[in-house]
């Protein structure tokens, strides 16, 4: 069902994901959905969970600075494939247990960083929010006038940004 709302997605864009239309496409009525979500939320969290599924997450014996950096590339790379949908990752949090796995492989690398607990949680929204608006962006063209390399560059710069803003968090946390 999740994997037929996002194709529907992806063929149509967001908005016709409906669950008449997913259910058509699985050649089923619109009730027997029911059995699986309790309404269109749930199964627009569904999609947010497919989409998150897709980016790999990164061995945690690897230094933290390479994990974060794997994540992104990996978001990145989700958005690219799912341009019609993924803008729903900026206006959905991540509800489901399979959703929230790539935020915990990000809290587990800042904590291995030496970040403390309160200064993850922020830093974590501030991260994904750099990383979700520069994918969305460009998988929603606006960035069509660049160049790949362009906007390889740029991908770099801003992880290469967010690494300052981690290195600042740490420098700035208190002893143990």
């Amino acid at each position: 069902m999740l994997s037929a709302s996002l194709e529907l997605a992806d063929e149509q864009g967001l908005p016709a994901v409906t669950m008449q239309a997913v259910a058509d496409r699985l050649g089923v009525t619109p009730m027997a959905l029911y059995r699986h979500v309790a309404n269109k939320a749930d199964l627009l969290d569904g999609v947010v969970e497919r989409i998150l599924w897709e980016v790999p997450l990164p061995d945690p014996a690897e230094p933290w600075a390479d994990r974060l950096a794997a994540l992104a590339r990996g978001t990145r790379a989700a958005a690219l494939r799912h341009p019609q949908v993924f803008a729903l990752l900026l206006q959905r949090p991540a509800a489901t247990p399979g959703a929230r796995r790539t935020r915990a492989a990000v809290y587990a690398a800042l904590h291995d960083a030496g970040v403390g607990d309160h200064d993850a949680v922020q830093l974590e929204r501030i991260l994904a929010t750099a990383v979700l608006g520069f994918a969305a962006s460009e998988a929603g063209g606006r960035f069509a006038a660049h160049s790949a390399r362009q906007l390889n560059a740029d991908f770099q710069l801003l992880q290469d940004t967010l690494a300052v803003a981690v290195a600042r968090a740490i420098a700035h946390a208190p002893a143990p």
